[in-house]
């Protein structure tokens, strides 16, 4: 079964892509929890960040490089942004698909939950 993230990479999902390459693609969240709020995500599933092997090195290192690339895109390099990789329910993560979290446009607070 397709998880949300692969739905919406096949287009089966409507989603407001904000970036795309071979490898990840980027959204705007739904419910967004700052002013700027956008998910970036492997094309192919990794379930959680727990998950990913030493094979998924390349993936990993190329999803953060391009999250600080989107990150910028979005006007949010100056201010300062935060990136968000949720893990298991206690760490909030909802779906089942390694995917990070970037937000910005206001200062953030600390702690975050």
């Amino acid at each position: 079964m397709k998880t949300l993230f692969e739905k919406i990479a096949a287009r089966e999902i409507p989603a407001q892509i904000a970036y795309e390459d071979e490898l990840v693609l980027a959204i705007r969240d739904i419910n967004p929890q700052a002013p700027v709020h956008l998910l970036i995500f492997p094309k192919r599933a990794v379930p959680r960040i727990a998950e990913a092997t030493p094979d998924d090195h390349k993936l990993l290192g190329h999803l953060l490089l391009k999250a600080a690339e989107v990150a910028a895109q979005a006007g949010l390099k100056n201010g300062g942004y935060r990136l968000v990789i949720n893990n298991g329910e206690d760490g909030g993560e909802t779906v089942p698909h390694l995917h990070c979290h970037i937000l910005g446009g206001r200062r953030l607070a600390w702690p975050p939950g």
